[in-house]
């Protein structure tokens, strides 16, 4: 979430119970570093840092992300192997993102501490050939003995409920958090998110990476013909992102955009959420229990 997972986002959702994520996805770090500094002074709640190595590759990220204060990391769109054991030399938690089981065993010899399975329905960039939350989910949970955080599919408690029984421990949530009230992009993007169906994403570059799931648009429907679909600009990113022209870039998005139909702050977002999450599970275990 280059240039949207910022402070005014991410310190809602550690206001709010979660545990808020500050991107380097956008390549920005003097930006990032602002973010940080912001961050402090809009929540006294933990919150973490994500490290995009399809887009941060020096190794100096490590004393980057050490040096302003963070303790949590998670790691994504690369090798596990890269940061892994730095990160933890300088006492951060790692959480790494896979979308497969091999990646998941790879991440867990690396050393890391924690797991985010993110499905193949989630918004972003995708393994163009990877498995659904449903399937990837139980599947890595049965082969590995660290903590699990689904992502890909998740925007209310009774998805949450549903990651927790396939065997998370928790969930992330991007598009769900797009669309928030304190998500920073354009009105014309979240409303886009609230009106589209299950079916108005487009998985775009399958047999040319990177891959990326994104909403359907002009742009998006003229780009899925193309024998590889490149990202625009960062003008013309920004003119989607904040200036709401949805014909100048892509929208990323999940599947999930067919569930969700209101902008909501986060705090009752994540309220919602959990208690509908509990609701479920002891309905669940009503129903079923001996």
């Amino acid at each position: 979430m280059g240039y949207i997972a910022r402070a005014q986002l991410a310190s809602a959702v550690s206001n709010a119970g979660g545990l808020g994520i500050i991107e380097t996805s956008s390549g920005r770090l003097e930006e990032v570093r602002d973010e940080i500094v912001k961050m402090r002074g809009l929540t006294d709640k933990p919150f973490g840092v994500n490290v995009a190595q399809m887009f941060v590759r020096d190794a100096s990220i490590v004393d980057f992300v050490a040096e302003n204060g963070v303790t949590f990391v998670t790691t994504s769109a690369g090798d596990p192997t890269k940061f892994t054991s730095a990160f933890k030399d300088a006492g951060l938690t790692v959480f790494h993102v896979v979308p497969s089981l091999r990646g998941a065993l790879k991440a867990v010899d690396a050393g890391v501490d924690g797991l985010v399975v993110e499905g193949n329905e989630g918004g972003g960039f995708k393994a163009p050939t990877g498995a659904s939350t449903m399937v990837l989910l139980p599947l890595i949970a049965s082969r590995v003995d660290v903590p699990i955080i689904a992502a890909g599919g998740v925007c209310d408690g009774r998805s949450m409920a549903a990651a927790l029984v396939l065997g998370a421990e928790g969930v992330q949530m991007g598009t769900r958090m797009v669309s928030a009230a304190e998500s920073p992009v354009h009105e014309n993007w979240k409303q886009l998110i609230c009106s589209s169906n299950e079916g108005d994403t487009l998985l775009l570059n399958r047999h040319s990476p990177p891959a990326f799931r994104v909403l359907r648009t002009g742009f998006s429907e003229s780009a899925e013909g193309e024998d590889r679909a490149v990202i625009p600009s960062l003008e013309a990113v920004h003119d989607l992102y904040f200036g709401g022209n949805l014909e100048a870039s892509f929208a990323f998005s999940g599947q999930v955009a067919g569930r969700i139909d209101e902008v909501l702050p986060v705090a009752q977002i994540l309220r919602e959420t959990v208690a509908e999450c509990e609701t479920v599970l002891g309905e669940v275990a009503a129903r079923y229990a001996p």
